[in-house]
């Protein structure tokens, strides 16, 4: 094969290297897997973005191997487009969190939206029709130029792509914090439902099999968008507007039911979306993944743009497009399909038994890589690190004591507290009409359709608990998303994560990443609750300045009765009010939203997580809730217990009389491992008994009723908590542009 007639115009040069942000090392390693010849512009950009950190988790492999990623009910576990679970009656849920940081940066309408489009992609390929979409937001300072317009884009397109291609939008997180102020977070998460034996996966067979392209065309969108992704932001970001994709919401909703029309037929030998790095990535992964090669004729990629380039065509990140191998003499049912669905269909090549990635444009040879040795030889670092500082244990008396009014109010109407309202009502969260529970409590609820039966889900993390303390961090996004589902009557199945942290060629970033992960994996094995799928985006940082680790963690668990589920709103009058979990009156106030929000500091030790206290406390509320004893259920965390229980009576609209507790250490702490719950006053006595008998600690501490918060002889109006916890977002996006 004469591969200087017919694959290289012009020498590579230490600036093509540069640009497309491979080390000295890496392309060394390069030249080492085609033997030392040169690669051509086209081969280039295919290892690069395959090689990229985005793509290949260079940075962060070797740690994600230690994490526990089976159980029983565990059908597919990471490594595939999403993860898939067991959830009985001949069904699988399939779910995954991805993030799109960077682009939501640079233009936020585009870069949320095709989030959203990615993600569900993940989920469909492999069989599932989405139920759910969800999402984790962090923005920058209120008070940052930027933030708002960067808010009001986001949530305009996660909810632009979502409501119109027609998946409820049922709940996430929205935070704000300066660390995000140049480089905010955006991970998009979907849940699926399919016959567990109709799961689509990815790994390509049969030499001489048709690759197939279907959705929509490619453009010039999106080129570079995975080497975009791994890399820090500059001073000249903005200049990559190019290189966010744009996305159609109208041509997914056609691109899913085709491919489930077509997945109801016997035609498909393996499926795969054209996500990061778009036909490189899905053409090799696919190949690699079956042991086998391809070879593609460039010519006949549908494109939307004249004189594109193979190097265009292969790194274009164009959405709403799917790659997929049919079984021999399948294509005419498949066309027929997608040209009744008005979307692209073309045979753009075969497989073969090469494994050699040959690309060719009117005849001419213009790429050829060895598929396995490319993926195997990508780059697998293990990076220096150096652990973080432990922060000192703050005593209750370090910590400014405000009236608890006056705290309490500071906290319902700050930015991390406030009702999202403002937020979710701009998302169709009832389309489908199964959404069970809506935005606003513990869990989103999403009934299997036609069934008395559920899936709880919820987003989850604590960002400032993972700066402060990595590990007891990590841990604890774990364990809160396995409260957030308990609280609803679910049993936790299984977690995906979205790992966001800085740059982790610095060790100080890397021992965040190892430490974080180190503590997810020993929640997930102490609560038996393994991780299934995930993402990893790093490098979130400008000029140097990285944001606060976030390790974004998405739960899905299984209500077996629709009817067991609880809420957080307060049910009726004269129900007794119970603390479950409270190991004693110390109270922790380090790095809780207290002492941000009321004292004006960010210090000290996170609150530890008690794992085994986490699943003992858990199961005996989870048990209540499936006997029907509990009436109201809330998990501790942000603010603590008298936020916990304001946001409980505003659900209900009814108030509450405390007593036996005291001291703003107490009120406002932000001690892992509790829930408040309301019992008919009748049953109380029994509950305290049987909490009493496992070791379980539990306090009576009200009774619900009338229209006020009451405490030690003071009282707080339901009505002016809820002006000020509803009325912060409305008023701060009043000025959007």
């Amino acid at each position: 094969m004469n591969h200087a007639s017919t694959m290289r115009n012009t020498r590579i040069t230490p600036d093509d290297i540069k640009s497309h942000g491979l080390s000295d090392a890496e392309y060394a390693k390069i030249l080492e897997v085609l033997g030392g010849r040169e690669p051509n512009l086209v081969e280039l950009g295919i290892f690069s973005v395959m090689w990229s950190e985005h793509c290949s988790y260079k940075s962060s492999k070797k740690w994600l191997k230690t994490l526990p990623t089976t159980a029983p009910w565990v059908i597919c576990g990471p490594g595939e487009n999403a993860g898939v679970i067991d959830i009985g009656e001949g069904l699988a849920a399939i779910f995954k969190m991805e993030s799109h940081n960077h682009p939501s940066f640079i233009e936020p309408y585009q870069g949320a939206a095709t989030g959203v489009g990615g993600i569900l992609r993940d989920v469909f390929t492999m069989g599932a029709r989405p139920i759910a979409n969800m999402n984790a937001l962090r923005f920058g300072d209120p008070k940052h130029p930027k933030t708002r317009h960067l808010v009001a884009g986001v949530v305009a397109g996660i909810g632009g792509y979502g409501n119109c291609v027609g998946v409820p939008t049922v709940g996430g997180e929205v935070n704000f914090h300066a660390s995000y102020n140049g480089n905010i977070l955006v991970n998009a998460m979907t849940v699926g439902l399919a016959a567990k034996d109709k799961i689509f996966y990815s790994a390509a067979a049969g030499a001489g099999n048709p690759v197939v392209y279907v959705g929509s065309k490619t453009g010039r969108d999106g080129i570079h968008g995975a080497t975009m992704a791994s890399a820090e932001f500059d001073a000249n970001s903005e200049d990559k507007r190019p290189t966010v994709q744009v996305g159609d919401p109208f041509t997914e909703k056609l691109l899913i039911e085709a491919c489930m029309e077509l997945m109801a037929t016997d035609a498909i030998q393996s499926i795969q979306d054209m996500g990061a790095a778009g036909l490189t990535s899905s053409s090799f992964e696919m190949a690699s993944k079956g042991g086998m090669g391809v070879e593609l004729n460039m010519e006949a990629v549908p494109c939307r743009e004249e004189g594109m380039t193979p190097y265009e065509m292969m790194l274009s990140e164009s959405q709403e497009r799917m790659l997929i191998i049919l079984k021999p003499g399948k294509e005419g049912i498949a066309r027929k399909i997608f040209e009744k669905w008005e979307l692209d269909f073309a045979v753009i090549g075969h497989l073969t038994d090469t494994g050699r990635m040959v690309l060719k444009l009117r005849g001419a040879i213009v790429c050829d890589l060895p598929i396995d040795p490319l993926a195997q030889a990508s780059p697998e670092y293990d990076r220096p690190w150096v652990a973080t500082a432990k922060q000192p244990i703050l005593a209750a008396s370090q910590v400014k004591n405000l009236p608890w009014r006056e705290a309490l109010r500071i906290l319902m109407g700050c930015p991390d507290i406030a009702s999202r309202r403002w937020v979710w009502e701009q998302y169709d969260h009832m389309v489908m009409a199964d959404t069970a529970q809506r935005p606003g409590g513990d869990a989103a609820v999403v009934r299997i359709h036609r069934s008395n039966r559920a899936l709880a889900m919820t987003t989850d993390c604590t960002p400032r608990y993972v700066k402060a303390d990595p590990f007891e961090g990590g841990k604890q996004a774990v364990a809160e998303t396995w409260r957030n589902l308990t609280a609803v009557g679910a049993r936790p199945l299984a977690i995906t994560d979205n790992l966001n942290f800085g740059n982790p060629q610095k060790p100080e970033i890397m021992g965040q990443i190892v430490e974080a992960i180190k503590g997810i994996g020993a929640a997930c094995i102490a609560l038996d609750y393994p991780v299934i799928s995930g993402n990893v985006s790093l490098y979130n940082e400008t000029d140097g300045i990285p944001i606060m680790p976030t390790p974004a963690i998405g739960g899905v668990g299984i209500l077996d009765k629709l009817d067991q589920m609880t809420t957080i709103a307060f049910k009726a009058e004269g129900e007794a009010v119970l603390l479950l979990g409270q190991k004693d009156d110390a109270g922790w106030l380090g790095q809780s939203l207290y002492l941000r929000e009321v004292c004006g500091e960010e210090k000290g030790a996170p609150p530890p997580v008690d794992l085994a206290h986490e699943r003992k406390v858990g199961d005996f509320v989870r048990g209540l809730i499936h006997d029907r004893k509990i009436t109201a259920c809330h998990d501790l965390s942000d603010g603590g217990l008298l936020v916990a229980l304001a946001e409980m009576a505003l659900g209900g609209n009814i108030g509450a009389a405390l007593e036996n507790v005291a001291g703003h250490a107490v009120l406002f702490g932000e001690d892992q491992g509790r829930y408040l719950v309301t019992v008919k006053a009748i049953d109380a006595s029994a509950v305290q008994s049987e909490a009493q008998k496992i070791g379980v600690p539990v306090r009576r501490i009200g009774i619900t009723g009338g229209l006020d918060l009451t405490l030690g002889g003071e009282s707080a109006s339901l009505h002016d908590m809820r002006q000020l916890h509803e009325g912060w977002f409305p008023a701060y996006m009043a000025n959007a542009t």
